[in-house]
């Protein structure tokens, strides 16, 4: 089983060898860790993998090979098997989710929830009111409510969550991934400006020559700056959440920008813009940008592209404190227009079809914020966001 995985990492391209593969089994065997298959993760990422550039490849081949194992092979546990499997999910008909409705508020939302943290003592499972799984209460995991706040669950099924209250962990996007196709890096490249500046380090084969002719035959060498796209481009990346559907191409957008644009910078943020963004996901809470710094830092002729599905609660970008993850004092309406004001030039590029677009809140919200300067992320969408910002 465990020879398995090691070919799968080999087929990942993570370079990992015989030596590190024996170094695992002699952990293994001489029991320094327990058998569940978290310590078994943690063992293995230790021992086989280098460097922490393939963490998020180690990650990946992981859970794909040992899905729905919870223990190692032969070492049982005790453990009630219901609390270490995941409640199947409700189904409800359509009739019956409009019969569940909102619960009138941000305000009462909240208070009722500090209310059922109080109360509640043992775990629930399939009730309406308090804190548990596959339920209809406002509060929990794997149930449906029209507006709740999510608690345990892995991913977002149904994109309604006012609130999660769990910390998530990202991964930062991959910029050396190779496309499939040149045909993102050539819609990109309708937003250009070639100038040439820097240093004299190019060959002016042209000018060398009519230069060495008038000076009868003696060879007079011309140099010139590089030519290059003088367009600024300031990136931001909305990632987690319901982003984790479109992480390859946003990774293929991202590898294309960074080829394309030799001033760019980048920032990630979730779901919508507020009073901080950050660089490396998973530094994001120790190492964060503050947006103010940002629209002082850099000069208003930066283009500015968002780039998310822009769906969420639309609590998020209308109220303050509005955000799943804490509490921020401006909304992210007010962010995003403060932004928009320094950046005029700016587009929004949405990977969700844009036919579900007018079915979802906040994407209408957020376009109206956009000044309608919202599009699709593909071909022929990419290229109108491109002449956008060239106007």
């Amino acid at each position: 089983m465990l020879a398995g995985f090691f070919l799968k990492l080999k087929e990942a391209k993570i370079p990992v060898s015989i030596k590190e593969y024996l170094t695992l089994m002699e952990g293994l065997k001489r029991g320094v860790i327990s058998a569940s298959i978290e310590d078994f993760y943690y063992l293995a990422r230790m021992t086989l993998v280098k460097d922490e550039a393939n963490y998020d490849k180690f990650d990946k081949v992981f859970g794909g090979f040992f899905h729905g194992i919870e223990t190692l092979v032969g070492v049982q546990v005790d453990v009630p098997l219901e609390w270490l499997l995941k409640q199947a999910e409700l189904t409800l008909s359509p009739e019956e989710k409009a019969a569940i409705e909102a619960m009138g508020g941000w305000e009462q939302l909240m208070e009722m929830l500090k209310k059922r943290l109080e109360e509640q003592k043992e775990r629930h499972q399939g009730g309406n009111k308090m804190i548990g799984t596959a339920g209809t209460s406002p509060f929990g995991a794997f149930g449906y409510n029209a507006e709740g706040v999510r608690i345990g669950q892995k991913k977002s099924r149904n994109r309604g969550g006012v609130k999660v209250w769990d910390q998530r962990e990202y991964r930062n996007l991959d910029d050396k991934i190779e496309l499939g196709t040149r045909n993102l890096k050539i819609a990109l490249r309708r937003l250009r400006r070639f100038a040439r500046e820097g240093a004299l380090d190019e060959l002016d084969l042209d000018n060398t020559i009519h230069r060495t002719a008038k000076n009868a035959g003696y060879l007079d060498i011309a140099m010139r700056a590089e030519r290059r796209n003088t367009i600024k481009v300031l990136m931001f990346l909305d990632i987690g959440g319901s982003m984790d559907d479109h992480i390859k191409l946003c990774e293929e957008l991202f590898s294309a920008s960074k080829t394309e644009f030799k001033h760019l910078e980048y920032f990630y943020f979730h779901n919508c813009l507020y009073d901080y963004v950050w660089k490396d996901n998973k530094r994001r809470r120790e190492e964060r940008t503050r947006t103010w710094d940002i629209l002082h830092k850099y000069a208003h002729d930066y283009k500015l592209i968002f780039v998310g599905d822009a769906s969420m609660s639309p609590y998020e970008i209308l109220e303050p404190g509005g955000s799943v993850e804490y509490h921020n004092e401006e909304s992210g309406q007010a962010w995003m227009k403060r932004m928009l004001d320094i950046y005029p030039k700016a587009v929004w590029l949405n990977p969700e079809p844009e036919e579900v677009w007018s079915y979802r809140q906040s994407t209408q919200i957020l376009k109206d914020v956009m000044s309608n300067r919202m599009f699709p992320t593909t071909i022929g969408g990419i290229e109108r966001a491109m002449r956008a910002l060239n106007k």
